[in-house]
Formats: structure tokens, sequence, C-alpha cells
């Protein structure tokens, strides 16, 4: 995900400015629920551990553990899927997206995040009614009796705040194809594998030299 922090006048007055700003306030919910997913997952971590020893040591298991480790499932599963699409870590496919430059790249690109909000649109939709349904039933977990619901809405809610990074997205990829000369912003970028090797050698110790040019590749 490229960054500049400063811009070009001919950048700035292509919208660069406009969306760096709302990308970095974007970020800032991205980062808080990523740090909340972290967090979530390190006390899981815990009461794990105090599973273990109170039913093999003290004979006396956590009730409804399996009950909430089903709920939580929500959490480390989805809680994070914006952050990590602002930082392109989602698996891609570029057999042949990572063979085409300018124009034509962004335009895969658009065609790409297009298809992509027209997904989190239906799954925000129909995530909604689930656990609305939930709630006005009143499903619980079978064991402990927990509410599904909070679990459930926490779904449309991740995908929702994916849908405004992928909306972002798509500014991004409409201003590079309208201005392919521009330095992109709040995109992510086809990862260069020499690059990318570059950089990981270097973060464990194998090169002294660590390249801090950008981490992907955007066509001119």
């Amino acid at each position: 995900m490229t960054q500049p922090l400063d811009l070009t006048p001919d950048q700035a007055a292509s919208g660069g400015q406009t969306i760096a700003r709302l990308d970095r306030a974007l970020h800032a919910a991205e980062r808080f629920t990523a740090l909340a997913s972290a967090i979530f997952i390190f006390g899981l971590m815990l009461v794990g551990v105090c599973q273990i020893v109170g039913r093999t040591v003290f004979n006396f298991p956590i009730f409804g553990y399996i009950d909430a480790i089903e709920m939580s499932i929500a959490v480390f599963a989805f809680l994070a899927i914006a952050y990590c699409e602002r930082m392109g870590g989602h698996v891609r496919m570029e057999l042949l997206v990572g063979k085409l430059r300018g124009r034509p790249l962004w335009l895969a690109e658009i065609a790409g995040q297009v298809l992509g909000l027209l997904l989190m649109a239906v799954l925000i939709w129909y995530g909604w009614e689930h656990a609305m349904r939930a709630y006005e039933y009143g499903d619980s977990t079978i064991d402990a009796q927990i509410p599904w619901w909070p679990s459930k809405m926490l779904i449309p809610a991740a995908f929702a705040l994916l849908f405004v990074r992928q909306l972002l997205n798509l500014v991004g990829y409409l201003r590079l194809f309208l201005h392919p000369e521009v330095e992109p912003v709040a995109v992510p970028l086809i990862a260069d594998i020499r690059e990318l090797a570059k950089e990981e050698a270097a973060e464990a110790g194998a090169i002294d030299d660590k390249d801090d040019g950008s981490k992907g590749r955007a066509g001119a």
C-alpha cells in the first residue's frame, strides 16, 4: 500500500491529497479493529491455557468454553479483514493482472473492485438479516445459552468496513486510470517478487541493505 507523504501539485490536483486524507482516517479504524482482534486472540489463548490446566489438573473445566470458542470465530476471522485488504495481505491470483501495465492494469483493478463491492453488498445484506433473525428468535448456544446475535452482527459490521475500504480503493484506481502518470495513493499494489524476497531477507538479517522503495509495482 503506497502512502506518499509529499505530493506534487499535479498529484494533489488529481485528488491524491484528498484520497490520502481519507485513507489515513479509514486506516485509523482499521488499525483499531486489527488491534482489538489481536488482543482478543491473545486473551483467547490465555483462556485456552486455563481451560487445559483446569480440566487436566483440577478436573474443573471452564463452563461454556466450547460455546465461547465457536462464537469467537467471527472475531479473528472477520474483524481485521479490512486492515488486511488495506495492507494488500489477501491472496491474489495475478497470472494475468501481473503482466499488465498502465491503464489496462488499473482497468482490471477497477473491475475487480466493482465485483468485490457487489459481493460485499450481498454479504452485508444477508449477514445483517441472519443476525437480526438470531436476535429476534433468541438464538443461543447449546450448553451455556450464550446469545448468538452479537457474534453474528459482527460479521456484517466487519464487511461494511471492508466495503468502505474497497470503495476507497475504487476511487484510487479510477484516479490512476484517468491520470496514469501520478503516484498511487490508497491502493494495494502488486508485489514485485524480487523486491519482496529482498525485504524478507533483510528482515531475517541475511542481507544488510534493505531497500526502502515501493513494495509494489505500478505500471506507468
